[in-house]
């Protein structure tokens, strides 16, 4: 049977749940569908929206420097009322997080003890900025080997931090075993399990405080590694608090991260609150025209059966080169569903520079848009008419260098999924 919608978005990441919202809430009927977990999962969960210009940084007001940006840039295509937009729909539709107030990117403490700038964070996060002031603590723990406490608070005090900073590491309560995923910790915090020691029976979260508490010291705050529960999170940073007597935040960590979890669950919510139908584990593995330049539906693949989804129109937010939705072999770089054009040199040695750190072309692969984001090819003309592009997806800026990814996800889904809407 076939499925039909007015607009249909492929892909469940950041972009392409901002596009299905936005159309939603211009009124169309929307569909998204996405194969695997979204790479939400594996970001911190922080919204950056430009936090390096040419190498130079970090961005106090990102607004401010988005006119020293290239004319290529989503940003400079799109224009600065449109990303101001779609971050207003973002903090209409994620509760939680916090930054909309001001234009300034605040400075987040990151695990590998650098501080990031950043335009929107959770609010586990908040009492960590460097503008709340206090000395720190970051506690780590001995099974958990991808935050060490001491290393972090002595590069943060390296990059000049404008307080004090002490780094701990103790034991877990508990027995977790060494291998235990991060979310076995936030599992024993949001159950506060008991713990059974030195003839004595505490809860998880209290258990936790009393070690920390003999090595606070007088530092006004404390940090933890971003696992402080799953389900109640909140309610596990609280109890810390009032146990310590002092603010308690999160530290965002690597992959899986737990505060990417929480937007991803945040963001699907708002979905499902929209209207939205969701369809998620079947690849999209072709595409239908109907000869006049538009396209008719796209095909999933359903356990071997070619399943038609037919829309007026649709969303391309499939991630970049990491997601897959841009793919590369010796032969050149392309987008793998619509085959729409990826500009590239042709002489894969141009692709990359000799230094690991150096300006490489690959990093901007994706495909070529207008401001109306309908993805153009190697002369300048729309492949499709009724098809756009949102995310990774789409070329012409590094976001990794920039620290601009999260920024341009929401910005191009947001106008990809108006637009959509708008053209019905």
């Amino acid at each position: 049977m076939a499925i039909e919608s007015d607009v249909l978005v492929i892909g469940g990441g950041l972009a392409g749940t901002m596009a299905a919202l936005s159309a939603a809430r211009e009124g169309a009927n929307v569909r998204l569908t996405s194969y695997k977990q979204s790479t939400l999962r594996m970001a911190t969960g922080l919204v950056d929206v430009l936090g390096y210009v040419d190498g130079e940084g970090p961005v106090a007001h990102p607004f401010d420097a988005m006119d020293r940006l290239h004319a290529e840039h989503p940003y400079s295509v799109l224009g600065e009322s449109t990303v101001r937009d779609a971050l207003s729909l973002f903090d209409d539709s994620v509760p939680g997080y916090r930054g909309g107030h001001t234009d300034a990117n605040a400075l987040v403490p990151t695990h590998g003890g650098t501080v990031k700038p950043t335009a929107r964070y959770p609010a586990s996060v908040a009492p960590g900025v460097a503008s709340a002031g206090g000395d720190l603590l970051l506690v780590g723990f001995q099974t958990v080997t991808d935050f060490d406490a001491p290393l972090a608070a002595s590069h943060l005090e390296a990059v000049g931090v404008p307080f004090d900073v002490d780094g701990v590491t103790l034991p877990f309560p508990g027995d977790l075993r060494d291998d235990a995923k991060v979310t076995r910790y936030a599992q024993a915090l949001d159950e506060d399990e008991e713990v059974t020691g030195g003839g004595r029976q505490l809860g998880t979260r209290k258990d936790l405080a009393e070690r920390v508490k003999a090595k606070l010291d007088g530092h006004e705050r404390v940090g933890f590694p971003a696992l402080l529960g799953e389900e109640d999170h909140d309610d596990v940073r609280a109890d810390l608090a009032r146990y310590l007597d002092v603010p308690v935040f999160e530290v965002p960590m690597g992959p899986p991260s737990l505060p990417g979890m929480r937007l991803e669950d945040r963001l699907f919510a708002a979905l499902d609150d929209s209207g939205a139908s969701i369809d998620s584990g079947n690849p999209v593995v072709d595409y239908e025209a109907d000869g006049d330049g538009r396209v008719d539906s796209v095909i999933l693949d359903r356990n071997g059966n070619r399943a038609p989804y037919h829309a007026d129109q649709f969303v391309l937010a499939t991630g970049g080169l990491v997601g897959k939705g841009i793919e590369s072999d010796r032969t050149g770089v392309r987008e793998p569903i619509f085959d729409c054009h990826v500009p590239h040199p042709a002489d894969r040695y141009d692709w990359f520079e000799d230094g690991v750190f150096d300006d490489h072309e690959f990093v901007r692969f994706g495909v070529d848009v207008g401001s109306d984001l309908r993805p153009r090819d190697g002369e300048g003309a729309v492949e499709f008419d009724n098809l756009r592009a949102a995310g990774s997806v789409v070329g012409g800026y590094d976001l990794a260098a920039e620290k601009s990814g999260a920024g341009v996800s929401i910005a191009t889904g947001y106008e990809a999924g108006r637009r959509a809407a708008e053209d019905l």
